[in-house]
Parts: C-alpha cells; structure tokens; sequence
C-alpha cells in the first residue's frame, strides 16, 4: 500500500476503526457502512459503567421536561396538532447532539452488539434499564417542579394534564400500536444520524423526525413518563393504573419498532457488519455466553488476553 493510501485510510477511519467516509462516494455511506458505524457507537457506550450510564440517562430525563414543558403551552395556544408539535423536539436536540443516553435512542445501537453476537443479551437488558430508570427520575423530578410550581399557567397545565387523559381513553392497544410506529422512527433516527456528517444535517433531522411524532400523535415512552407522573400528581389518578393501561404499552411499542427495525430491515440488509479493526477487539460469544453470559466481546478478549499474560509469565 502506498504512503498516499495510508493517508487516506487514516482519513476515512475514526480512531475505532469504523468508517469516517463512505468507500464509493466518500460523503455518502453505504448500509455496511452504516451499520459498521452503530457498531462502533454501541460499542463506546456497553463501555461506559453503570454510573455514567445512569447520569447520562438522568440528563436526558431532565430534557425531556422541556419537551414536556414546550408541548403543553403551544397545546394551549393552538389547539392545532401542526402547530402543537412546533417545540416538541427541544428535548430530543438536547439529548441526541448532546450524546445523552434515551432509552429510546439507545435502544437500536447495544442491538447490533447482541445481534453480532458481540454482547451478551443480558447485558443487554442491563444497559437498557439503567438507562431507562435514569430517564424516568430525571423526568420525574422535572415533571415535580412542573406539577408544583407556577411555571406553566393554568391553560398549559390543563393541555399537560389532558395528554395522559386521552392516552387511556384511546384504549391499550391503539397507544400500542402507536408507540411501535414511535419507536420505529426514533430507531430511524439513530440510523440515519450515523448516516449524516454534520451537525446541521443532524438537526433537521432530529426537528423532522420527532415533530412528526407529535403531529401525528404517536406516543414516546420518557415523554410518556412525564405526561402520566403530570397527570398522578395533579389529579386523582392512580399511579399502577396509568402505568398499566398508558405508561406500559408505550414501553413495550417503543421497544417492539426499534427492534423490529434493527432486526428485520436494518440488519438484513447488511452484509459486512464488522469492520476489519474489530476483529481483533472482541471475538463472538458462543451460544452459552450470548444467552446468559454478563459480557461484551471485547470485554471477554481482554480477560483472555490478561489470562495468557498470565500464563506465559508462570
């Protein structure tokens, strides 16, 4: 290889190794590509321990409430979907182009980890509940001072009390179907925001995507969380009802149409789902590991890589 393509490959690879630019058209990435990149994010993220996962997911649920927040006062201004959407990305720009961890955000990219057999399934689930209990304090706390404050007027407490009201009016399945709609364009966005090389291109595409969610009233699950905790603490609503028939469809759609997306589509489009410099990183798990092992691939070639110093030094 010559000095002019060492350059090159330098350039177009991240530090990971994964793609910086795309192979055939350097601003343009393909599926592979693609995916490569989700790789290497998911793999940045199974590192991070559970504190930082926790905080990170405390952060977000704090955004959340100015989503929350936005959504209720333009709710009592308009009364008009296209124009009640309006702020609702607020939240979602924070937490994307801030690299908080959202539940449904971060949902597609550990996937890819377990579906290359290069994390463990629970952990998996590990990494999805501290980033969900994380999302729902921070939203909780935000949704107290909303609750308990003057800070929306009583127009805009009403329109916020409201959205968990119609929720469980609509029935479970309806808000089920929903949320799988909700989750499929969330997991989208993660997609396509590996796809993108700028900030810019980025914003717009949060704004578009999550402006859509609300304008077409689809149901996320921290938004959720804030819009049903509202509604407990400012009526007489039980809190296991509403998370039985509102809060709990929403999870399971949310969770069901990023999967679904990542598993079905996504994934089996690809082909090439490791690049060359993960190789070395971390081997797939066998079937025991995968299924009820606690650990990453790289994770794993470490420990051996520890043992075999180990050995060679006895």
């Amino acid at each position: 290889m010559s000095s002019d393509d060492n350059i090159r490959e330098a350039i177009d690879r991240a530090r990971s190794g994964a793609p910086a630019a795309g192979e055939a058209v350097r601003d343009r990435f393909s599926a592979d590509e693609i995916f490569q990149r989700i790789v290497a994010s998911a793999d940045s993220e199974m590192e991070s321990g559970g504190r930082e996962l926790f905080f990170s997911g405390l952060a977000a649920g704090f955004a959340i409430t100015l989503t929350f927040l936005a959504h209720a006062v333009f709710t009592a201004a308009f009364h008009t979907p296209a124009l009640n959407a309006i702020l609702y990305p607020i939240g979602f720009i924070y937490i994307i182009l801030g690299r908080y961890q959202l539940y449904t955000e971060n949902t597609l990219p550990p996937v890819t980890l377990v579906l290359t057999r290069l994390a463990s399934i629970p952990l998996l689930l590990e990494v999805w509940t501290i980033v969900l209990l994380g999302n729902v304090l921070g939203a909780t706390v935000g949704v107290i001072v909303l609750a308990y404050t003057s800070v929306l007027s009583p127009e805009a407490a009403h329109a916020g009390a409201e959205f968990a009201t119609k929720g469980i009016q609509l029935g479970w399945w309806d808000v089920f179907f929903k949320a799988i709609f909700a989750g499929w364009i969330v997991a989208g966005v993660v997609w396509l925001d590996h796809a993108a090389r700028d900030t810019i291109t980025r914003l717009v595409l949060i704004y578009i995507a999550f402006y859509t969610i609300s304008a077409v009233d689809l149901y996320h699950v921290v938004v959720t969380a804030c819009d049903a905790l509202y509604l407990v603490l400012v009526s007489n609503t039980g809190l296991i009802p509403i998370f039985v028939d509102f809060w709990l469809p929403v999870l399971l759609g949310n969770t069901i149409g990023g999967v679904f997306l990542v598993a079905l589509v996504n994934y089996a489009q690809t082909s090439e789902r490791r690049f060359p410099e993960y190789e070395t990183r971390g081997p797939e798990l066998n079937l025991s590991e995968w299924i009820f092992g606690h650990h990453a691939g790289r994770q794993r070639a470490a420990k051996e890589s520890n043992e075999t110093n180990e050995n060679s030094e006895e």
